[in-house]
């Protein structure tokens, strides 16, 4: 039985970002949200799920934020760095999976599952670790044990993390390619149906580079003396990371000691015999999916191929986040 009530609003909740986490948050054992979906007048009146039932998207408007516990931020930058002091005014805990804030002095960079949380009585702005860095620091921390510090990764990004103007991009581009016609650019400025890019067009709407930059900030806060050299590669799928990571390590630790070490809670460890995780296999899955390999040329490397669904697991950081701040309020209001 929940135990207290926790009023929350998902600014920019006609995204995937913002369908999902209205989807998971009533999830949070203990907790029962009572749910204010927002966004901009261009998705008004949109019907979406939330929780347990349907829910009209209302317009964001001067006194949305009045008696929330808790705002996220999941839509574009620009927005959260407009209403964000807005919402704080109001009383709310922000917290933002946009990364628009993280430059913001009272901002604190937040995977709870990664470790210790670092937040205090005067926390009101916590920014939701991208859920890639979350990924690759769960395994980071845990391989401090045996003097890891140094994680290699190749990722790749799917077409959902630029929203549904991506998701639709790579539809129409697949669709063309199959049929011998010319391919919208606009969101890629690329090729990006059937194909494998490191970069970009210059025109592109997003940025693979910027992502990368966000994502190693992250992971520094996140996974403390630990250290990652990231090539972020846009692939030709529509939902789910997955990364290739090589780590060193004593030459004395064993395959079965790297992966007893890196299973459990939210990572699920499999034996390299079975099939491995896949962007396919870990849709809908709250865990990281890993299996892990010896290196059968480089004394004690390891090689790890991973896997998480992106939107969920970015939801499920962001709502753990929320109840860390949940937390230190015992009453439920965040002050």
């Amino acid at each position: 039985m929940a135990s207290r009530t926790l009023r929350a609003a998902i600014v920019g909740a006609s995204t995937l970002l913002g369908r999902e986490l209205a989807e998971q948050l009533n999830d949070a054992a203990g907790v029962l949200w009572e749910v204010t979906l927002l966004d901009g007048e261009e998705a008004m009146g949109q019907l979406t799920v939330a929780g347990d039932g349907a829910t009209v998207i209302q317009p964001l408007a001067p006194g949305s934020f009045d008696g929330m516990d808790i705002v996220f931020f999941t839509g574009d930058e620009a927005t959260a760095r407009t209403h964000w002091k807005e919402a704080r005014a109001g009383g709310a805990g922000i917290v933002d999976l946009t990364g628009a804030l993280v430059d913001q002095a009272e901002a604190v960079v937040l995977a709870p599952a990664a470790g210790a949380a670092a937040v205090d009585l005067t926390t009101t702005l916590v920014v939701s670790a991208h859920p890639t860095a979350v990924m690759l620091a769960l395994v980071a921390v845990r391989l401090k044990q045996f003097g890891a510090a140094r994680l290699v990764a190749t990722v790749m990004e799917p077409a959902s993390e630029q929203g549904k103007a991506g998701l639709d991009e790579l539809h129409q581009q697949t669709v063309g390619l199959l049929s011998f016609q010319a391919v919208p650019k606009d969101m890629y400025d690329v090729q990006v149906g059937f194909n494998l890019t490191a970069a970009l067009g210059a025109d592109a709407k997003a940025s693979l580079a910027k992502t990368a930059q966000r994502i190693g900030k992250d992971f520094g806060a996140i996974a403390a003396e630990c250290e990652l050299a990231l090539q972020l590669v846009q692939a030709p799928v529509f939902n789910g990371h997955t990364a290739s990571v090589f780590v060193s390590l004593a030459d004395t630790v064993t395959e079965q000691e790297m992966g007893e070490a890196v299973h459990g809670g939210v990572v699920n460890a499999s034996s390299v015999d079975d099939p491995g995780p896949s962007n396919l296999t870990a849709s809908g899955q709250k865990q990281v999916l890993v299996t892990v390999r010896k290196d059968a040329t480089v004394a004690g490397g390891f090689w790890l191929w991973m896997a998480s669904d992106n939107l969920l697991f970015a939801a499920q950081n962001a709502i753990a986040c929320a109840l860390e701040l949940g937390k230190l309020r015992p009453d439920g209001k965040v002050q």
